[in-house]
């Protein structure tokens, strides 16, 4: 058996066994998964003379060039070190198509496949615990020490101290994505810039909590058209507890956040001028989507967009059974409106 116990990543991830041929990240945490398959992507190509190549390849590449993975896995590049391949499991990325490929070992490449949150019994995990030169690392929340640790990470890196009740309240509200949690530490750290610590109030007028950060980077997928990370990221929080009458008021508050801004444009504002004035303000990582989407919904669309949120909102709450399924089915319809603005708005 190759998995990989919690206490052993970071040795794993630092030096990485010399046999691996290739590695599955999987569990309920997106970011920590994505996370750590970069850290090993980047340790792999640097201990490759002349250092490796990393590659990206998805279910969409593969609808284009079924043999793509194969081809990428087993080539011999000429003017650098070997491909380290980053896969993302899906409807091709499987264990069907992985078995036959990993029979085949060594390969001239070296494959790392992200997954989502996989039974013991699930036919991808099992294929890489069972196999001699592959390794399945499971990435599930994180514990009070990680995060602990990724405070003093990020805030090292900065410059910056916290004191003890900040760095409690800042670790309250941590925890359900590593990316998440990294993303609003650096935020923090960004706003106390040039300062020498990080107080309390600092901690609780900048940090949400991360549940709900994470139920808005659905609304965030929805008005960018990415229906399958939309789907996704709605039955993990549902599966995590989530009500779907709280995502339906998250999708509400960030449609109405994306009409006022564009009621401002179409007014004669600047659209930097408009989302300076947003309270509470944009992190910066955010900016550029939201931008986006501002740009590419037109007031008339997130007016219907509007009223399609509140009419799901009153159905959900009159057939609180049905309330999965008319979130479900509001997302996929909004995710729909997103596509079409955004080809409306290219072709402008």
């Amino acid at each position: 058996m190759t998995a990989i116990k919690p206490q052993q990543t970071a040795t794993f991830l630092k030096t990485p066994p010399g046999d691996l041929t290739a590695a599955l990240f999987h569990g309920s945490d997106p970011g920590l998964v994505s996370e750590r398959s970069a850290a090993l992507a980047k340790v792999l190509a640097a201990r490759e003379n002349p250092p490796g190549e990393i590659l990206k390849i998805d279910d969409s590449e593969l609808d284009e060039d079924p043999g793509l993975l194969e081809t990428e896995l087993q080539t011999r590049p000429m003017f650098s070190g070997r491909r380290i391949v980053r896969a993302i499991a899906g409807r091709r990325i499987s264990a069907q198509l992985l078995k036959p490929l990993l029979a085949s070992a060594p390969l001239e490449g070296l494959l790392i496949v992200e997954a989502g949150n996989l039974k013991a019994d699930d036919a991808l995990r099992a294929l890489f615990e069972g196999h001699a030169s592959c390794y399945a690392v499971p990435c599930y929340p994180d514990s009070a020490a990680d995060i602990d640790n990724l405070i003093s990470e990020v805030l090292t890196s900065f410059k910056l101290s916290i004191d003890g009740d900040a760095r409690d309240l800042l670790q309250s509200r941590l925890g359900a994505d590593r990316a998440l949690s990294r993303s609003e530490i650096e935020k923090l750290a960004l706003y106390c810039l040039g300062r020498s610590q990080i107080t309390f109030e600092d901690v609780d007028m900048l940090v949400g909590d991360a549940a709900g950060l994470a139920i808005e980077r659905i609304a965030e997928a929805v008005a960018d058209g990415r229906t399958k990370s939309a789907v996704s990221d709605f039955g993990r929080a549902l599966a995590s507890g989530e009500n779907a009458q709280m995502i339906i008021g998250v999708l509400q508050r960030y449609f109405q956040k994306l009409h006022r801004v564009r009621s401002d444009v179409d007014a004669g504002q600047r659209l930097d001028d408009a989302l300076k004035y947003l309270r509470p303000p944009l992190f910066f990582k955010q900016k550029d989507i939201f931008a986006r989407q501002v740009r590419s919904w037109t007031r008339g669309q997130l007016d219907q967009a509007l009223r399609r949120i509140s009419d799901a909102a009153k159905t959900a709450r009159l057939s609180s059974h049905l309330e999965d399924v008319i979130a479900e089915r509001l997302i996929l319809a909004l995710a729909s409106m997103a596509a079409i603005s955004g080809a409306a708005a290219a072709g402008r």
